[in-house]
Formats: structure tokens, sequence, C-alpha cells
């Protein structure tokens, strides 16, 4: 899974932004001709927390712009350097962004 962080789109004009936008298309369409995007949608910022014992219901998240999860993809990768690799095509490093690469855990029995 890639968990997207960040990124600095503050500012940009629209321009830079379409522009921005139209790597994250080749770069998704690139993987899906590959087929190894299983799934990739962004996230609303706006959200809510179920936490603690008492399962009380919280405004939420409030962290920092850098640390807000923006999207998140599922790929098929070989291994974790493989899944590294792959991510390092991603835009969102042109505006100082974060991929954090996580493996999913096989549950199946």
């Amino acid at each position: 899974m890639l968990l997207f962080r960040g990124g600095n789109f503050r500012g940009l004009s629209p321009e830079l932004m379409q522009h921005h936008m139209q790597g994250w298309i080749q770069w998704m369409e690139s993987m899906r001709s590959r087929n190894i995007l299983l799934a990739s949608e962004p996230l609303e910022s706006a959200g809510k927390q179920v936490t603690g014992k008492g399962k009380m219901i919280v405004d939420g998240p409030f962290a920092e712009s850098k640390e807000i999860v923006g999207g998140f993809s599922i790929i098929l990768a070989e291994n974790l350097d493989e899944a590294l690799e792959i991510s390092r095509g991603c835009p969102i490093f042109e505006l100082d962004g974060t991929v954090e690469v996580r493996p999913v855990r096989d549950m199946s029995i």
C-alpha cells in the first residue's frame, strides 16, 4: 500500500496544478497498463475518529499538512524493494510530499 502524505499544493497556479495532476494521471496509467494498480483513491481532508474503550467520536484528524494522508494506492509488487521502486515515480515528490510504503499483511487462511 502506498500512502501519500503532504505535498505543498497551496499557492500553485491553475496551470501548475494542471501540470501536476497530469503527472499523477500518467503515473497511475503506467501502473494500470502493467496491471499492478489494484485500487487508488484520494481522501477528503475532513473526517472523524472513533477512539478509546468508550468509542468516543471526535473531530479529526488534526495533523500538520505534511503529515496528512491525502490518498492511497494498493499495488501488486513482489516485495518491499519493488514497491519502493514503483513509488519513486510518484509526482508528489515534486511538491515535497512523501510516499509511505507499507506491505499489506496476508490474513488468508
